[in-house]
């Protein structure tokens, strides 16, 4: 069995795993929407069975809405876009490591010219990466003080901070990650073509 092969189903199973979370965090959000236009009774087996799961991630949600001045009732319609965004992000994630490792283990058998433009485009993909996971960890409400996620806000803070200085408040959003992730997608390019120029 086949490397290529092996990563094509790994990456197959992500992409299986991000629609059934879409899936599910629709069905919570019409089963609100439904109890909040009285198209379903509160109280009903329906809803009931579908909060008894659903609560524990909304809760957080809410709370965390409710501090940022939102309105907690729209936790439902943040969780899709949460299942939305957090997807792609996992997608991407898991295919930056496939590439990775089918990478470097294409390096280890070809090392001849390829070493140092692949450890600078890895080395960029590495700190992508470490945005990623940073960003993500964010909306769960990981930070820099968990032991695991501050390997990756020491990798990132280098950028992230001056970003965060220099770039105006959105209310509860912070875009200096989406722009550190533009500048290192910037500069990886403008790196790599000096090597292959």
């Amino acid at each position: 069995m086949s490397l290529d092969y092996v990563a094509s189903w790994i990456d197959l199973g992500v992409r299986l795993l991000v629609a059934g979370a879409f899936v599910l965090s629709l069905i919570v959000a019409l089963t609100h929407w439904a109890v909040r236009s009285n198209k379903l009774q509160p109280f009903g087996a329906w809803p009931r069975f579908v909060r008894g799961w659903s609560d524990p991630i909304l809760q957080p949600i809410e709370r965390r809405l409710a501090r940022a001045g939102g309105n907690p009732q729209s936790a439902p319609s943040w969780l899709v876009g949460l299942a939305v965004l957090g997807g792609l992000a996992l997608i991407s994630l898991v295919r930056w490591l496939l590439g990775f490792i089918l990478g470097m283990i294409y390096l280890a058998s070809n090392p001849r010219g390829l070493l140092a433009p692949t450890l600078v485009g890895y080395t960029f993909s590495l700190l992508i990466g470490a945005l990623m996971i940073r960003v993500i960890g964010s909306w769960f409400g990981i930070g820099p003080h968990n032991r695991v996620m501050r390997i990756f806000y020491i990798l990132t803070d280098w950028l992230v901070e001056p970003l965060q200085r220099v770039l105006p408040t959105m209310g509860p959003f912070d875009l200096s990650p989406l722009v550190a992730y533009f500048v290192l997608s910037f500069a990886r390019t403008l790196v790599l073509r000096a090597f292959w120029g």
